[in-house]
């Protein structure tokens, strides 16, 4: 293992926000900051929600430049999105962005080829109504999918950009719903039945395989020297975030909240039972042949789309004023489809509760306390359910992520699970990337060795588990019952 300390810049996009940071790594050193961060907000155009992936690759470039000389660059994003290339490796439109509603109903014509217990069976992974089979089925019959002779998942897009080459990360392939969690490689014969051209994809990478150098005008424009090479990282945010979980042992779920709550296990196998399906639990693909065995739960989205609608107050007050809001007087099922979408979100929550009976929230800090409480029952019902299905007993969980600030949603966390809740580090995705490029210069070990640098350097918050969880067992009743 090299004893050299070495700096690299993690590229780590976010559902709200991207930010490059810099990281400095040595046998016995980890230390992370904020190189650049910029908005990342999505368009409505005529034809629908689009990303900014310009905007986005000129954040990406300010941010290099602000990262200045490193040994690497790696690059994450959230799933399921990509570009579309023409014969010429020209992007063919912005961006479709998951959140748009031309998937509606698409699901059910895909099923009605493959049921959707043998897409399960097959791929493992969760329904979602916006996974990248259901998008493309979507677009199979447009002018701009016509003209596609290639599909990048968004860090290959990047990636592609930065560097001239072409590949398709593995984690983020498994979460397109056309990878079989048990081979680690595409699943043919559901690309088959369905009438999906492979061919469209860049060939498979995996985490620390190098992915090219940045292109001479990326360096005139960066101002870093070369050669600077880019390795290929958990590409999928949440798989850079759980191989940064500060675990030992085998013990462990995780929660990776942000945007969205990412709430289960990890595994050496996928779960592929009808029960699992069922609960709607995904078999995603990790680091070291593992498998991220997890629920996607709506997460903070629901108080960011709040907050926003009241104008951005200050965070800190208002969750200090739903501190003393009495607990679990109104919840909501945070993983509803009903909240999908953006705009008017205080208003659909008090909406759901006043049509479930429950009392309407009256103020900011009672909503504040529903929607906390909501994602704390979520967060209980994913962790007690993977842990059931798949047979693997957990003594801890460990919360990483933009939502180890909130200190109230880990208490209450800790209070429904029963458990005790380890919070930190809140730039997972980040540090989980720049532990997989250190890997590929011989400075970190195997996953275990990552983790112990993880708990030897990073600061961790410990919140005990209040009372017993009688109360959270009757508000998960009272959601059963509506």
């Amino acid at each position: 293992m090299s004893t050299a300390v070495k700096s690299y810049a993690a590229v780590d996009l976010g559902a709200s926000s991207g930010r490059v940071m810099a990281g400095r790594v040595g046998p016995d050193s980890l230390e992370l900051s904020e190189a650049h961060r910029f908005p990342n907000r999505p368009v409505r155009v005529p034809e629908g929600l689009r990303w900014d992936v310009l905007g986005l690759y000129s954040g990406v470039l300010d941010g290099l430049r602000a990262a200045g000389q490193v040994d690497s660059v790696g690059i994450d994003s959230w799933a399921v999105d990509h570009g579309l290339l023409d014969a010429d490796g020209a992007l063919l439109g912005n961006p479709v962005h998951y959140r748009d509603a031309r998937t509606a109903g698409v699901a059910e014509k895909v099923w009605a080829t493959v049921p959707a217990a043998e897409l399960y069976a097959a791929t493992g992974l969760q329904y979602a109504p916006f996974n990248t089979l259901y998008q493309l089925a979507a677009a199979r019959s447009t002018a701009q999918f016509a003209q596609a002779r290639r599909l990048l998942l968004i860090p290959d897009l990047l990636t592609y950009w930065l560097t001239g080459e072409q590949g398709t990360e593995l984690t983020n392939a498994s979460t397109t719903q056309l990878i079989d969690p048990r081979t680690r490689d595409w699943s043919y014969a559901v690309a088959a039945r369905l009438d999906v051209d492979l061919e469209l994809f860049a060939p498979l990478r995996r985490p620390g395989d190098p992915a090219g150098l940045l292109r001479p005008d990326v360096l005139e424009e960066t101002g870093l020297t070369g050669p600077v090479p880019v390795t290929t990282v958990g590409s999928h945010d949440t798989a850079s975030a759980v191989a940064a979980v500060p675990a030992s042992g085998e013990r462990f779920a995780y929660i990776c909240t942000g945007t969205w709550s990412l709430a289960g296990l990890e595994l050496t196998a996928p779960v592929l039972s009808e029960e699992s399906r069922a609960a709607n639990f995904t078999n995603e693909l990790g680091l070291d042949g593992t498998v991220r065995y997890l629920r996607n739960i709506m997460g903070l989205w629901l108080l960011q789309e709040c907050v926003r609608a009241w104008g951005d107050p200050d965070l800190g007050p208002l969750l200090r004023e739903a501190s003393l809001v009495p607990a679990l007087r109104s919840v909501v099922d945070a993983g509803d489809a009903a909240f999908l979408a953006p705009g008017r979100m205080p208003q659909r929550i008090a909406e759901a509760c006043r049509v479930s009976g429950q009392p309407v929230p009256g103020t900011r800090a009672e909503l504040t306390r529903c929607i906390l409480d909501s994602l704390a029952l979520a967060h209980r019902r994913a962790v007690e359910d993977a842990q059931r299905l798949a047979g693997h007993p957990v003594d801890v969980v460990h919360v990483v992520g933009g939502g180890t600030r909130n200190a109230l949603l880990c208490q209450l966390t800790a209070d429904a699970c029963g458990l005790p809740v380890v919070a930190g580090p809140t730039e997972a995705a980040a540090l989980g990337n720049v532990l997989v490029q250190a890997r590929a210069h011989g400075l970190v070990g195997d996953l275990a060795d990552a983790r112990r640098l993880l708990v030897a350097t990073q600061p961790l918050t410990r919140y005990e588990p209040r009372g017993d969880t009688a109360r959270w067992r009757e508000a998960e009743g009272r959601l059963a019952t509506r």
